[in-house]
């Protein structure tokens, strides 16, 4: 393929990857570098030896984007520009991204950009640009089954959308109640804090604390919680209230806590250090 042709294919392709990169970046002037760079890597290969170009530019573009996200995560940077305001038009997305993207509006935005790096791209490349998680699990380094539990943990955390003062304060003391609950090992307390349908997940490291599948139900959670809670913490975890285990004061695991009105749906249990290490985690007294 002369050079000619490669520029042809990739400027047919360039609005998808900068659609991509800006909704991962939140910033149209870093998305525009990182499909520059995308073109100096395509330029650098064998274009020859590519079956696949547009899937290629895609896994390249999220890669490093992905990069791009870890590197502003470890330097506790911001988006250059606000998300909301890089990112207004949903013509480039997809009939069913577009309806997700106007439902949930500035909120989302907003969550977004609180999402651990891993996260926001499978969510963000699933829901949004109908990726298929085999491919990003090879974007991401995961497995298949794990690159869809982080798009899960997202699309819960959209959903939620962020909170004000108010509520952060009183989701503080549940998860509060729930530690001292657990700890007493008052399973009615438990219970009394957990909507019926709440699931318990754990990433792969996590995985050995209990059931691989998770647990469902407020029975089988408050069960499980029952009693163990001794050397937990109340913490801000990734901006929101959650519980950590802090041994010697280096994090080993990380529950996140997710809220419907005031009972808790969702707890997810998160022992990779890697992932651990890009999370935004602060002890609360």
């Amino acid at each position: 393929m002369t050079t000619a042709a490669l520029l042809d294919e990739f400027e047919a392709n360039r609005p998808r990857l900068l659609s991509i990169a800006r909704r991962l970046l939140g910033s149209a002037s870093d998305a525009e570098d990182a499909v520059q760079d995308v073109w100096m890597r395509l330029t650098g290969n064998d274009a020859t030896a590519i079956d696949n170009l547009g899937a290629w530019l895609t896994t390249v573009v999220s890669r490093l984007c992905l990069d791009r996200l870890r590197s502003r995560k470890r330097r506790g940077e911001e988006a250059l520009e606000p998300f909301e305001e890089t990112v207004v038009s949903t013509t480039d997305l997809p009939d069913a991204a577009r309806d997700l993207a106007d439902a949930v509006g500035d909120a989302m935005a907003q969550v977004i950009d609180r999402l651990h790096p891993a996260e926001r791209v499978a969510f963000i490349l699933h829901d949004m640009f109908d990726v298929p998680f085999e491919t990003i699990a090879t974007i991401l380094g995961h497995s298949p089954a794990s690159a869809r539990q982080l798009a899960s943990r997202a699309r819960r955390r959209v959903q939620s959308g962020p909170l004000a003062a108010p509520d952060r304060e009183a989701r503080a003391a549940a998860v509060s109640a729930f530690l001292r609950a657990s700890r007493e090992g008052d399973l009615p307390g438990l219970i009394a804090l957990l909507a019926p349908d709440v699931r318990f997940d754990f990433d792969d490291v996590a995985a050995r604390l209990g059931s691989e599948q998770g647990l469902h139900g407020a029975e089988a959670v408050a069960h499980f919680f029952s009693g163990r809670a001794r050397t937990a913490e109340l913490a801000m975890v990734d901006g929101d209230p959650g519980i950590i285990i802090a041994p010697a004061g280096t994090v080993a695991l990380a529950l996140r806590v997710t809220f419907s009105g005031n009972r808790i749906v969702a707890i997810e249990a998160i022992a990779d250090p890697d992932f651990i290490a890009e999370m935004a985690i602060r002890s609360l007294p």
